[in-house]
């Protein structure tokens, strides 16, 4: 999985996909039950930190504050 938001919208919808199956019952789906709320939460955490460090280059471009901050996730910084 690629680290940019559109892989993380991506992996999150394939989630939804596997939760949608309707052959997936049982414990089968307990278990990606369980794997889709630890994904979730995880995603967040990678949402999260990105905010703030988008946060941080508005503050920093805001006030002409010499700083070199990268954001990859949403496509700010080193794109490989």
């Amino acid at each position: 999985m690629k680290n940019t938001q559109e892989a993380l919208n991506n992996y999150l919808f394939e989630c939804i996909e596997r939760l949608n199956d309707e052959d997936l019952q049982g414990e089968a789906f307990e278990r990606e039950v369980q794997r889709s709320d630890a994904i979730q939460k995880v995603a967040k955490t990678i949402i999260e930190n990105s905010a703030l460090a988008l946060k941080v280059k508005m503050h920093f471009d805001e006030y002409d504050i010499p700083g070199n901050i990268q954001i990859p996730l949403i496509g700010t910084g080193d794109e490989q």
